[in-house]
């Protein structure tokens, strides 16, 4: 956990209060400034990383600003064959397909991906979602930063997770 205050005239971009790597070590200030925005005070809650095992079945990072909820970004896993549904109701514009993972998507707000994962030792069906407060952030701008954000942490959960792709 990371609570930082800042001072000093106008406000300051919060990311550079975060640490150099931060939700479960895989993203950079600079990967999360846009969702972050101004702010005095940044308090970062995260495992180091984002391993599961059958007892570990799922984690959470979150990020806040001035006590505001600004970046959240969880894993779980569950059983082969246990399917993630998602049924984004209320979303508009609604959601776009993400070519990650073995099913995803991405809205304004956030994005989600399902794949299974086969490890040496252990296979299951995994789930990383990533959501975030895009009131800084022009429209045009939302989906490509989750997409971009969402690709790096499949990249680096299916590493943690020794996934065989």
């Amino acid at each position: 956990m990371f609570a930082l205050a800042g001072c000093g005239e106008g406000a300051k971009p919060a990311a550079r209060q975060l640490a150099e790597h931060t939700c479960f070590g895989i993203f950079t200030p600079s990967d999360l400034e846009p969702l972050l925005g101004p702010g005095e005070t940044v308090k970062a809650v995260s495992p180091i990383d984002v391993r599961l095992t059958p007892a570990r079945r799922s984690t959470r990072c979150s990020v806040d600003v001035d006590g505001e909820a600004r970046v959240s970004v969880s894993a779980a896993r569950q059983p082969l064959g246990q399917h993630f549904h998602w049924n984004p109701v209320g979303t508009e514009p609604p959601p776009d397909p993400l070519q990650l993972g073995e099913k995803g998507i991405v809205w304004d707000a956030g994005a989600v991906v399902a794949l299974t994962c086969r490890g040496t030792q252990d296979s299951f069906e995994l789930e990383l979602t990533i959501g975030g407060s895009v009131e800084h952030i022009k429209t045009a701008e939302r989906r490509p930063l989750f997409t971009k954000l969402m690709k790096k942490f499949l990249d680096t959960a299916r590493e943690q997770m020794a996934c065989g792709v």
